[in-house]
């Protein structure tokens, strides 16, 4: 996790799975990324690569995890500058520790909060310099950071407050409500809406990766064991994008752009 400083911007993605190898096998195989071993002088690592450029990583799920219920899911993680009082500011905005502050020899610090509606995500502070946002306008970069919650206007707040992010448009989808589109300084990172009745579990977030073609993308999503769940469908721009399982259950996202 190198590069420069980025604060603020999603800059580093994990995979949480019961499946490391199968997980491996179908991303390298629909989206064309790498995987590369990394020893932090504990235990071997997968990371996962992009144009040879780490931007990941392929965890298993710990049995403590399992036995609590914990699904294959995706964990995004946003640069901070002071790791101890990002976890503090987070408290008293109503959010809480899920695990850490856990330090890296030579590399860096992390943590897994929640926000005050129960959304998931990570905190990462480097040992040298930040690292750098991972390249979204590439193919096969995260391209779209999406949170479905109970009061997107009480979670905008909080990671406003939280890491300075800047509102966009509030886009009126009619009956599914407003999408509120936030970004950082000048860069546009995603959307946040209020997940309709007939989304069952807690708030969650959904990371859309770049590819060339989404349509051409679904049909190697089946034939590689995965399922797609939503789309393709036409966003407003004319780009399109698909909701997805991964055979593990994880669920992901792709889209492309209408400007390729």
């Amino acid at each position: 996790m190198t590069g420069s400083s980025n604060v603020g911007h999603f800059v580093w993605y994990d995979l949480m799975t019961n499946d490391p190898k199968g997980a491996e096998d179908f991303y390298t195989g629909l989206i064309d990324w790498g995987t590369r071993s990394w020893d932090d002088g504990d235990q071997n690592h997968t990371l996962w690569t992009n144009r040879d450029t780490p931007f990941g990583g392929v965890v298993e799920l710990t049995e403590e995890a399992r036995k609590a219920g914990a699904p294959a899911h995706w964990l995004a993680y946003v640069a901070v500058e002071d790791i101890r009082a990002a976890i503090a500011r987070a408290g008293e905005l109503g959010g809480s520790v899920l695990h850490g502050p856990t330090d890296i020899p030579g590399v860096g610090s992390w943590a897994v909060l929640t926000d005050p509606q129960g959304g998931v995500f990570s905190i990462y502070q480097s040992a040298g310099e930040p690292p750098a946002e991972a390249a979204s306008a590439e193919l096969g970069g995260f391209s779209w950071h999406e949170l479905a919650t109970t009061d997107h206007e009480a979670a905008f707040n909080f990671y406003s407050e939280l890491f300075e992010w800047n509102p966009g448009e509030a886009m009126d989808m009619g009956e599914a409500g407003i999408y509120q589109l936030y970004g950082a300084g000048g860069d546009p990172l995603g959307g946040m809406f209020n997940k309709p009745k007939e989304m069952q579990g807690p708030p969650m977030w959904l990371y859309y990766v770049k590819v060339g073609d989404v349509n051409e993308a679904v049909k190697k999503v089946a034939e590689l064991g995965g399922q797609v769940i939503n789309g393709p469908m036409e966003v407003p721009g004319g780009d399109l994008i698909a909701q997805c399982l991964d055979p593990q259950g994880a669920l992901f996202a792709i889209h492309s752009s209408s400007s390729d």
